[in-house]
């Protein structure tokens, strides 16, 4: 003849042992996300949205002179044998006619991630004309060329470009 079988018992320790247990998964899972999510991110803008604010009017006066100026911008950007991204960028006036007088540097904004940015210095290869390589991983980027007198930045261009 078989006994029934008897009941498993629910102690109190068996609780405080789930409920531990229970708490413990989430203060692990909640310490993965926050180290994943503070060593991940790199998209930072701005360093102070305020000052941002401040220099905004800046910023517009900037854009109406440099709509007045009229310029148009070409560049080219290429991968070469060597693995270089190559920027080659031509200045033009509202006539047509080189731009001289300036310098220019160029960036290559990651879209989602800062820290992967490149700067490319361009060297004049005449009147109006430049021309620059550095290393840059494959993808979509944001170019961002500005154009100099002296100190002064005149004119900034931006396209989205993809360098294969």
């Amino acid at each position: 003849m078989k006994r029934p079988n008897k009941p498993r018992e629910l102690t109190g320790r068996h609780v405080l042992l789930w409920i531990v247990g229970f708490f413990a998964v989430i203060f692990a899972v909640n310490g993965i996300l926050v180290r994943a999510a503070t060593s991940t991110f790199g998209g930072l803008e701005t360093q102070s949205s305020y000052k941002a604010g401040l220099m905004f009017e800046d910023e517009v006066a900037r854009a109406e002179r440099q709509q007045a100026l009229q310029w148009q911008v070409d560049g080219k950007l290429v991968r070469d044998l060597a693995g270089e991204a190559v920027l080659d960028v031509s200045v033009r006036d509202a006539q047509g006619a080189p731009v001289s007088g300036l310098s220019a540097d160029a960036t290559l904004a990651h879209p989602a991630d800062s820290r992967l940015d490149r700067v490319i210095h361009l060297a004049g290869s005449g009147a109006g004309a430049f021309h620059g390589a550095d290393i840059a991983q494959p993808g979509q980027w944001e170019l961002i060329v500005d154009f100099y007198r002296g100190d002064a930045r005149v004119f900034r261009s931006r396209s989205r470009v993809t360098l294969k």
